[in-house]
């Protein structure tokens, strides 16, 4: 791909970007996510649906964030062949921390979906151990497909290289490509879209302005949020690299604009990590206002015993 092109300014640049901003990803994203994890699990207690996903979406998050100072490292260091398959194992768990989040974002809205838009049939699908469910197939699925996978995407017999950079052929084939677009990103992002919209119209439609529904179409957008702005970028920069593996783009202007492209989106979409605790904000929210309207609506009924008695 750059036999007659050089990358040395792109590289260049990215060796200083990254730094600048896989730092504070790195430091504030295991900040907010040991935070979520401890509200979760310490403080609220009770499991409900959204706090089992968001309990997966926060440790699918750590994941994520455990590679970055090795990734950070990569950047301006090649390593010796002997640390490949040290590489394979961080860049699977990089993967799996993307696309687990992409899943149980789904997930998430799926859930919402369900609860908000078809609340009859909610009775029998949604409990917290469906959620637990769901939640340990997503991540044997992401685990059982990309480690597989990613081993294939380093060439044998280099003396040293650059871990989570120049993947291989085989990393850039058709059907790699095509099942992570359709299967890792474009699939999911339909469902959310879908799921999302429809349960926001018939939050509007049923007229109801409570605090809990306000709360709801918050924790919507939010969600909505957090999956399309870090991951669209990243993935169309993943396409555009296809098209360059494949010949279709060849003037070396464009592969330098797309190499940049591709490596800062990538770079940006690991945001997801922070901009996820505005989802965890908003679900201990609800569940500290639904504690709060279960205590109230007790102490109600006991006013009301006791009212009753005295006459």
């Amino acid at each position: 791909m750059s036999a007659n092109c050089s990358f040395e300014n792109v590289d260049h640049l990215m060796k200083y970007f990254e730094l600048v901003i896989y730092i504070p990803i790195f430091v504030l994203g295991m900040i907010l996510n040991a935070m979520a994890l401890f509200v979760f699990c310490v403080f609220l207690r009770k499991w409900t649906e959204s706090t089992i996903y968001m309990s997966s979406l926060a440790l699918m998050d750590v994941l994520l964030l455990l590679p970055l100072p090795f990734k950070m490292h990569a950047t301006n260091n090649r390593w010796p062949a002997s640390l490949q398959p040290l590489c394979s194992v961080l860049e699977s768990l990089y993967f799996v921390g993307i696309y687990g989040s992409i899943y149980t974002i789904m997930c998430i809205a799926t859930d919402r979906w369900v609860a908000i838009c078809h609340p009859f049939r909610a009775k029998q699908l949604r409990s917290p151990a469906m959620a637990l469910g769901v939640c340990a197939a997503v991540w044997a699925l992401v685990l059982s497909v990309i480690f597989p996978v990613i081993y294939q995407f380093r060439e044998g017999g280099m003396e040293d290289f650059h871990c989570f950079h120049r993947f291989s052929q085989n990393g850039w084939s058709r059907p790699v490509i095509i099942c992570l677009q359709v299967f890792g990103f474009l699939g999911p992002a339909l469902v959310v879209i879908f799921c999302s919209v429809q349960t926001i119209w018939a939050l509007k439609k049923s007229g109801q302005h409570s605090p809990r529904s306000r709360a709801c179409v918050s924790i919507i957008y939010s969600s909505l949020s957090a999956f399309l702005v870090p991951f669209t970028p990243s993935h169309l920069g993943i396409f555009l690299q296809f098209l360059v593996h494949q010949g279709v783009i060849e003037d070396c202007g464009s592969k330098a604009g797309i190499s940049l492209f591709i490596q800062v989106t990538m770079c940006l979409s690991n945001i997801t990590c922070c901009l996820d605790a505005v989802c965890y904000y908003f679900i201990a929210h609800e569940v500290r206002s639904s504690k709060k309207t279960f205590r109230l609506s007790r102490i109600s009924q006991r006013k009301n015993t006791c009212s009753t008695s005295e006459v």
